[in-house]
């Protein structure tokens, strides 16, 4: 298996990894890299980041961690699966793009599919708030530089 550098950007944060193994889509970090890039630790009770930890269920934990002679390697593709995180990947020859969304603990669902009330101003600067379209179809348009 070629060397491959990836980006993984994990609670917003990109952490740059030089050499994670990557197998069948599956994103295998060593426990120094799994660290640094998440401020997760492999720890007898599970994966943890500080106080808080997920068990390891014992029946997949081989899916999840693998020992190699001088490094233990951490599946976090696996671990998103199981904490219910979304993951998005793109690879190409020799780099690789990881992105980690919010798992199912830190996700706010929405109360109600009601939009909260905001204030806009038009092109002509004449302020316009999102309730005083109640009951009338909006199509509201977005756009950011970055």
């Amino acid at each position: 298996m070629k060397p491959v550098r990836s980006i993984v950007v994990y609670d917003d944060v990109a952490v740059e990894i030089n050499s994670p193994e990557i197998e069948a889509g599956q994103l295998w970090l060593t426990t120094d890299d799994l660290a640094r890039a998440t401020r997760l630790e492999l720890k007898p009770q599970g994966v943890c980041r500080n106080e808080k930890c997920f068990p390891l269920p014992e029946a997949s934990r081989h899916e999840l961690v693998r020992n190699d002679l001088d490094k233990t390697w951490f599946n976090l593709t696996a671990f998103a699966q199981l904490v219910h995180q979304p993951v998005a990947h793109e690879n190409t020859g020799d780099f690789s793009a990881w992105y980690f969304g919010l798992r199912s603990d830190q996700r706010q669902e929405l109360a109600s599919l009601q939009a909260p009330d905001f204030t806009l101003p038009d092109l002509d600067g004449k302020l316009h708030s999102l309730s005083d379209f109640r009951g009338k179809k909006v199509f509201l348009v977005t756009w950011a530089s970055w």
